[in-house]
């Protein structure tokens, strides 16, 4: 899909902070999404909390390679 392809040349571009932006947006978005899902037993809502987080862990991993490579120039 052309806008994962786009998304994961954006990652890997970005630096440190912006991914770190990025992580934090996701995780407020994963939050609200749970709590949906936990206190109202809205299932859409847990598949939405379910994509944030698999969002968070692609992005932990480009700002951990971004972090290195940025500690090491």
């Amino acid at each position: 899909n052309l806008q994962n392809i786009l998304l994961f040349v954006h990652i890997k571009m970005a630096s440190s902070n912006e991914l770190y932006e990025q992580i934090e947006e996701c995780f407020e978005d994963f939050q609200a999404n749970h709590k949906i899902f936990t206190e109202k037993g809205n299932k859409a809502a847990g598949g939405r909390a379910r994509k944030y987080i698999g969002e968070i862990k692609k992005l932990v991993t480009a700002y951990r390679q971004a972090s290195v490579s940025e500690s090491k120039s």
